[in-house]
């Protein structure tokens, strides 16, 4: 899914958040370098590339990704100012409903 500009660099913040807040500064470094060396991904361009992103957290922490997932999403919903409800849904899948009721909340203002 593409997203506007302004919702890219939200998120990318919240991966940011998201990151350290469960595996720390150093951590959140070690991905972004793997992201880059491993798939050629630079940090600013995860938003284009959320799936490579998904699949690598899965790769590397297994169960554990989910507890990384939820953390990116309440950063997520915290900076859009969304009610963060636990759901039984795909970590990209969940981006995309928040991603369209950010949207929906643009149109009204």
């Amino acid at each position: 899914m593409k997203f506007d500009e302004e919702f890219k660099w939200i998120l990318i913040e919240a991966i940011d958040e998201g990151l350290k807040s469960i595996i720390g500064e150093n951590g959140k470094k070690v991905i972004y370098y793997h992201l880059k060396e491993l798939y050629g991904l630079e940090r600013e361009e995860i938003s284009e590339k959320l799936e490579v992103f998904a699949e690598y957290i899965n790769k590397i922490f297994g169960l554990g990704a989910k507890i990384i997932e939820i953390s990116i999403i309440k950063a997520l919903c915290l900076k859009l100012k969304l009610e963060y409800k636990e759901k039984k849904i795909k970590f990209l899948d969940y981006i995309e409903e928040l991603y369209k009721e950010y949207m929906k909340k643009m149109k009204k203002k």
